[in-house]
């Protein structure tokens, strides 16, 4: 078992409920995230291509004190209208994200690009379809932001008032994750790749997180791997996944060979036992023995 694994201290008592059918899962709600990666040149360095990550406040609700990525919930608003679109084709993206509808699928791609301008200012979206916007620092991006975040505007409205198209060429599923049956608050979430725009950057904006970093995924694997990153298994096995990439393009062109198939952690009483799986993730497999409650970040 890996150090770094977030367990919060309430999973073996709300496993044990939901065993026994005191406990009735929440339907998840639908979330999007982006692994934004930028080349080594960038930084003056070599190992590859290095991830934004945020580290989660340690009194959020959920995954506190985790490191992750920019991301959150669909808004809503992100498909209650066509909006500026650019690259393949929402028949495309519904097919490759596992969804009945266009609509579902934009409202997918929608809030992983607005959550990652959002929560790291950066913005894939240009006005034509090849190209995307430089710097989107200054106040007055600092407002639409605000705005957007505040739910005072949508995305669609931001996009048409600035005249921009969504590139969705610039981003690449990668893969997908449901939050456990037995945790109140649900996400059924797509993992997202792409490279930072040429003249943008990252600004430490989010309010769910205090710290921001850029680092390799082999480094941030290590960090989890030796106890001192805390993570969820979805965050690190997207970075061991990331690793053999040399470049931000070789990651987002290998994005269409990633396995899409939903991870759903499944919990079973076995024995004397709590088991808790991952199916095709074994190294997150934690077994927790019914007489301890403690849990923490193991």
């Amino acid at each position: 078992m890996s150090q770094g694994q977030w367990y919060p201290p309430e999973w073996p008592e709300r496993i044990r409920a939901l065993a026994s059918g005191e406990l009735t899962a929440v339907e998840p709600r639908r979330a999007a995230t982006v692994m934004l990666l930028r080349d080594p040149g960038e930084r003056g360095g070599a190992g590859g291509p290095v991830v934004h990550m945020l580290r989660r406040r340690a009194s959020m609700a959920f995954a506190g004190g985790a490191y992750a990525y920019p991301g959150g919930g669909v808004d809503p608003r992100d498909d209650d209208r066509l909006i500026g679109w650019a690259g393949p084709s929402l028949e495309h993206w519904a097919g490759r994200l596992g969804v009945a509808t266009v609509t579902e699928a934009q409202a997918v791609v929608c809030a992983a690009v607005r959550e990652t301008f959002e929560e790291a200012g950066v913005l894939l979206a240009g006005p034509t379809a090849g190209t995307v916007v430089g710097d989107t620092t200054g106040a007055e991006w600092e407002a639409d932001r605000e705005a957007l975040v505040a739910r005072e505007l949508s995305f669609a409205e931001f996009l048409d008032r600035r005249g921009l198209l969504l590139r969705s060429d610039l981003l690449g599923a990668w893969a997908r994750w449901i939050t456990p049956e037995f945790e109140p608050r649900r996400y059924d979430t797509w993992f997202f790749v792409a490279a930072l725009p040429e003249g943008q950057r990252t600004r430490d904006v989010s309010t769910e997180a205090d710290r921001s970093v850029w680092i390799t995924p082999a480094e941030a694997v290590r960090g989890y791997d030796r106890g001192d990153l805390s993570m969820m298994p979805p965050t690190v096995s997207t970075l061991r996944a990331l690793t053999p990439y040399g470049t931000a393009a070789e990651a987002l062109g290998a994005a269409d060979d990633q396995d899409m198939t939903p991870v759903l952690a499944q919990a079973r009483l076995e024995g004397g036992e709590l088991v808790l799986t991952w199916p095709g993730h074994d190294e997150f497999t934690r077994h927790v023995s019914t007489s301890d409650a403690r849990g923490g970040a193991v």
